[in-house]
């Protein structure tokens, strides 16, 4: 069996830029995912090369298993990211991370990371269900979670983690802290904000924690690159790449972006020297990601799961499907943006379908359709909203919506084949199908009466309605 990637069998040629034992810890981060590692942690690398700043290594929080941790411990953290784009794969070893912790195995462990007065930036990448929010916006104060936060036990929710940190951070004296979300979600800096707010509303003693909010930063941050899920095919070529075996490979395309508002409470690396943008203004750059990208990566997820096709890219080459997914950006999407300067969206919608269309990555349209509940308000909700309000049809963002609808409702595809429904809010979903029928005003009617998905407006505006059905009608013909 080939020997276990380590700082004692790396190749010269493969080995990190700056030496990973070098580093000390000023960045936690909360999330450990694939996502996270084929992206911010690759910035804080090369940030590290360009400046020979040493002080940020990066504590990872996995916020459920130890698979992380146990991949990364017997390879000194040292893990590579396996780049596929048009020609031959690349490989190159990581070494930012420099400890991961599992929340559930010590929690309190996580809170004085946190608190560290050397640590002055968390960045976060827990999805979007992740934060707990209420439908109506803020904090979910009725989550069994957050009220057991709350009561006092040691913090299992992001929010919860965040807050206690904080007020660690105000008993030590650690200073100010920025905290820099780097999930999916319209300004997420400040929504993540107004979830510690909530939280420090609803403690029965929060002065340390207001105190600590006066000084810290939340700065918005949009973030872009594919990263679809590693398989044994990936780490064996990983293997042969390499000489050693990598049990913590990640893979991704060749595309790497990162927006980051100008706004922090203290010292952070050096990413724009790592090709960052800091901006004072990263809303247009994130509605464009948002409303383009994300968009269309989930309506090709849901009308190409409902073809068969079991990766995007196989969507993608799908006529028609193509065909839809341009339509959506520019007939729909792109009237509702105001681009930041130097983005040509026509340009920015046509290197969005280039990347999906990308074979080596093998980005599957089921991992892509997960959590369309959470999802779906964010990347194609407020689109619909917009050309609503400027009296205009939404017809291929209803599509995409649709699309949903019969994936939720039919729960097979085109052959039969089951698809399954990953979803924070799968109970929820079924009860309100329960009963409902197979007809297409039905499901229609079933699933638009979802609160926590479509809010009070849209269920009660009949052209969004009218096309939703006609929609669903053509696609359960």
């Amino acid at each position: 069996m080939t020997e276990r990637l380590s700082l004692a069998n790396i190749a010269a040629s493969h080995r990190p830029g700056v030496d990973p034992r070098e580093l000390t810890v000023g960045i936690v981060h909360l999330g450990l995912g694939a996502f996270h590692r084929a992206h911010q942690a690759v910035f804080t690398e090369q940030a590290a090369i360009l400046t020979s700043d040493t002080r940020w290594g990066i504590c990872g929080i996995s916020q459920r298993s130890s698979t992380v941790r146990d991949q990364l411990a017997p390879q000194d953290g040292l893990y590579s990211v396996l780049t596929r784009g048009q020609g031959d794969p690349s490989v190159r070893v990581i070494g930012s991370i420099r400890d991961v912790l599992t929340a559930p195995e010590d929690p309190q462990a996580v809170v004085d990371r946190i608190g560290d007065p050397v640590v002055s930036v968390v960045t976060l990448t827990v999805t979007e269900k992740g934060y707990r929010a209420a439908a109506e916006g803020g904090l979910d104060l009725t989550d069994p979670e957050i009220q057991a936060d709350l009561a006092g036990r040691p913090p299992r929710t992001v929010v919860g983690q965040l807050a206690a940190g904080l007020e660690k951070r105000a008993a030590t004296g650690a200073g100010p802290l920025t905290v820099l979300s780097c999930d999916n979600l319209v300004a997420n800096g400040h929504y993540l904000r107004r979830l510690v707010e909530d939280y420090a509303a609803a403690s029965s003693d929060a002065k340390a924690l207001n105190e600590q909010l006066e000084v810290a930063r939340f700065p918005a941050s949009m973030v872009d690159r594919i990263v679809p899920a590693t398989t044994d095919a990936d780490r064996d070529e990983t293997a042969a790449l390499l000489g050693v075996r990598d049990e913590a490979v990640v893979v991704a395309e060749p595309f790497l972006q990162w927006v980051i508002e100008d706004d922090f409470a203290g010292p952070r690396p050096d990413w724009e020297k790592a090709g960052a943008i800091v901006t004072d203004d990263v809303a247009p750059w994130e509605q464009a990601k948002l409303r383009m990208l994300n968009a269309t990566h989930s309506m090709l997820a849901y009308l190409g799961a409902l073809r068969g096709y079991e990766t995007i890219a196989e969507a993608v080459r799908d006529e028609k499907l193509a065909d839809l997914a341009t339509e959506l950006m520019t007939s729909d999407v792109i009237p509702t943006l105001t681009p930041p300067i130097g983005l040509d969206l026509t340009a920015y919608g046509e290197s969005v379908l280039e990347r999906f269309a990308n074979p080596a990555l093998k980005h599957r349209t089921a991992q892509v359709a997960m959590d369309g509940s959470v999802k779906l308000p964010v990347r194609l909700l407020g689109t619909v909203r917009d050309r609503l309000a400027a009296n205009a049809e939404p017809r291929l963002a209803a599509l995409a919506v649709a699309a949903w609808m019969v994936y939720v409702a039919r729960g097979a595809d085109a052959n039969g084949k089951p698809l399954s429904l990953d979803d924070p809010q799968a109970g929820k979903l079924r009860a309100a199908l329960d009963g409902a029928g197979t007809e297409p005003a039905a499901i229609v009617n079933a699933l638009l009466n979802v609160d926590s998905v479509f809010g009070p407006d849209l269920p009660a505006n009949s052209t969004f309605r009218a096309l939703l059905t006609d929609h669903v009608t053509t696609l359960t013909r």
